[in-house]
């Protein structure tokens, strides 16, 4: 018998003492610096941006890694580069951020794929959109996942996603996790799905 294939949800840790917290993505669109849609970043598709996006920091701390901005994951270089040596180019994509009063640098992780793959059994609540909640574009599809859990056996070879109807999480494959653990990428939390 094979082992099941382990997956999880990725996370930034919000327990660091003295980390730094970034603030809403903004684009130099007409130099106004309008804030960005982040649900572009949730669709599972290659995005081209037609302005370079910035990131403010408040309060300011100690950067890291891995951090998350409105849901939206934000990478150090280091990040990018052991994804490549990982090969997953084709599952993401990178895009340039530049982060106040950081030289170093970061960068927007777009997960390319969304996987049909929450298992509604062993998650432990599954809430469904209903006609009486007022939002008849959404009756059926999720309204809320509590302790999601994944089917692996829907996943495939997939080694970083967001799940289908609950693209809120990013979900990566063991493999990913250990070899993020063993870089010692700071900011990382993790939870078995």
């Amino acid at each position: 018998m094979t082992a099941r294939m382990k997956y999880y949800e990725i996370d930034d840790d919000k327990y660091i003492p003295g980390r730094w917290y970034l603030r809403m993505p903004r684009t130099d669109e007409v130099g106004r610096g309008d804030l960005f849609d982040v649900w572009r970043f949730r669709e599972g598709r290659y995005l081209n941006l037609e302005y370079p996006i910035r990131m403010s920091v408040k309060p300011d701390g100690i950067a890291l890694e891995f951090s998350r901005a409105f849901g939206i994951p934000v990478v150090h270089r280091r990040v990018v580069t052991l994804f490549e040596r990982l090969g997953l180019q084709r599952e993401v994509q990178f895009i340039p951020v530049e982060v106040e009063g950081q030289a170093e640098p970061y960068f927007i992780l777009n997960a390319l794929q969304i996987i049909r793959c929450v298992d509604e059994a062993r998650s432990d609540e599954v809430f469904f959109w209903r006609p009486e909640d007022g939002e008849p574009d959404k009756v059926g599809q999720y309204k809320n996942v509590r302790g999601l859990k994944v089917d692996p056996s829907r996943i495939g070879e997939a080694n970083i996603f967001r799940p289908w109807g609950w693209r809120v999480l990013l979900i990566i494959a063991e493999r990913v996790k250990l070899a993020m653990d063993e870089e010692s990428i700071t900011g990382t939390y993790f939870v078995e799905v």
